[in-house]
């Protein structure tokens, strides 16, 4: 290593034990410690990985670590373009020739930021877990840092935080609310400002970046350049895809029907009626590139045959509602259908298991979603219930599906709740999306 690159080093250490930690908004992804594992940030592009880091180091600092012991090295920097695997060991080097008194007798903290620009960096890694006493973080880019390659480069010796979008507890953090701590009492001077603030994250989404936006077109520009990175560095130069034309197309259509039954055989009857040219398994493959870059998600059928969840279509959902309007007309959406999305984001977050459920009779219940501990929730999701006939629907649905799931609880969510005196069947609870967002 040449005497350019070191400097570069020295002097990029001797920045991040000295620089105030950033004050961020406080997100709620779990990260709790656990010896002798790496802790992989991962998620969509833009959606806060990086505040996340400093997040954590931020609450060791809170918890008495002394800030020397808090390092963020980030290794997206021109200056470090030609460093290699062998090279990453001076890192540690340049570190401890200045703290001489914390190797091995100190737990330090590092949190390696874009590190998956250094090729086979994963070596690296597990060599300092099993030789110092450290604590590490990683993140990067996710055309690179995947889940299931983490898993894999770190051979079982890491485990995954995945961080979305804001929910709108943070969306809220963000714009300074005070919390309401779960109470079931609120004023309704409370509730008519929360109402208000939910109709907002409903049009301008969670990305951190978009919330501080106020001119509808810049949002839009920044949202589809989110996008095309997607398109562009996670998927056509990731996997070498050529036919871009059906690639955009692809992504175009997905992102402008969220909350609904996906069948990739439609798009390509469509796509072949429009001259685009493209096989059936070249837009599977599309899909799955594009749950792996988290920008679309999509649940199974509730079923306990493996054969029946493989051929039954699966529904789509996109990592932010405000990812269909961006690329939708503005009066083309559903808000029931983005209201969907925005509890299925919710779901993944709070859920070890996510599915839709279609009854004998045909009706379809959004989801069945299950906790870490087991419980189990058929929850139903529409904008607005104050019709009688919408009313006696959405709940015959969930009547029907607790017939198949007797243990699980059955839960109406919806913008404009019942009208006053309509009949509520029995084990049927009703509560608005904006609330239950905000519990637990």
């Amino acid at each position: 290593m040449n005497d350019r690159m070191l400097n570069v080093i020295r002097q990029k250490l001797g920045d991040a034990v000295q620089a105030p930690l950033p004050k961020l908004v406080r997100r709620d992804a779990p990260a709790p410690k656990l010896r002798g594992k790496a802790r992989a940030v991962i998620g969509m592009r833009r959606s806060g990985k990086t505040s996340f880091l400093y997040q954590c180091l931020g609450d060791r600092l809170a918890a008495g670590i002394e800030r020397e012991r808090l390092v963020y090295f980030n290794f997206e920097d021109e200056r470090l373009g030609s460093l290699a695997a062998e090279d990453l060991g001076a890192i540690l080097e340049e570190y401890y020739r200045d703290y001489p008194r914390l190797r091995k007798a100190a737990e330090v903290t590092w949190a390696f930021d874009e590190i998956q620009t250094v090729p086979d960096w994963e070596r690296f890694v597990r060599r300092v877990m099993d030789s110092e006493n450290v604590e590490v973080f990683l993140s990067g880019s996710s055309a690179r840092m995947l889940s299931r390659e983490v898993a894999t480069s770190m051979r079982g010796r890491s485990m995954e935080t995945v961080i979305t979008p804001f929910s709108f507890r943070e969306f809220l953090r963000a714009r300074a609310v005070p919390e309401t701590g779960g109470r079931r009492l609120i004023s309704s001077a409370e509730r008519s400002a929360l109402r208000s603030h939910f109709d907002d994250y409903v049009a301008t989404g969670g990305f951190p970046e978009a919330t501080l936006l106020g001119d509808a077109r810049e949002h839009v520009a920044l949202l589809q350049g989110y996008v095309d990175s997607v398109i562009f560095r996670d998927v056509a130069e990731r996997h070498a895809v050529a036919n871009l034309t059906a690639l955009r197309a692809f992504v175009r259509q997905l992102l402008r029907q969220p909350a609904t039954l996906l069948s990739v055989s439609k798009i390509y009857a469509d796509f072949a009626s429009r001259g685009i040219a493209v096989s059936k398994e070249t837009l599977l493959a599309f899909l799955s590139h594009l749950e792996d870059a988290f920008l679309v998600f999509t649940l199974p059928l509730a079923d306990r045959s493996e054969r029946r969840r493989q051929v039954n279509p699966r529904k789509l959902y996109l990592a932010d509602q405000s990812l269909a309007q961006a690329f939708s007309p503005a009066a083309g959406l559903d808000r029931g259908r983005l209201i969907e999305n925005i509890v299925a984001c919710e779901l993944a977050r709070r859920c070890r298991d996510l599915a839709y459920v279609r009854t004998d009779s045909g009706f379809e219940v959004d989801f069945l979603a299950t906790g870490f501990d087991g419980a189990q929730s058929l929850i139903q999701v529409a904008a607005n219930v104050s019709s009688a006939k919408t009313l006696e629907r959405e709940t015959r649905a969930l009547l029907e599906a607790g017939d198949s799931f007797p243990k699980a609880s059955r839960l109406l969510l919806c913008e404009n709740g019942p009208s006053q005196g309509a009949e509520v069947p029995k084990g049927i609870e009703i509560k608005p999306v904006w609330c239950w967002l905000l519990g637990s």
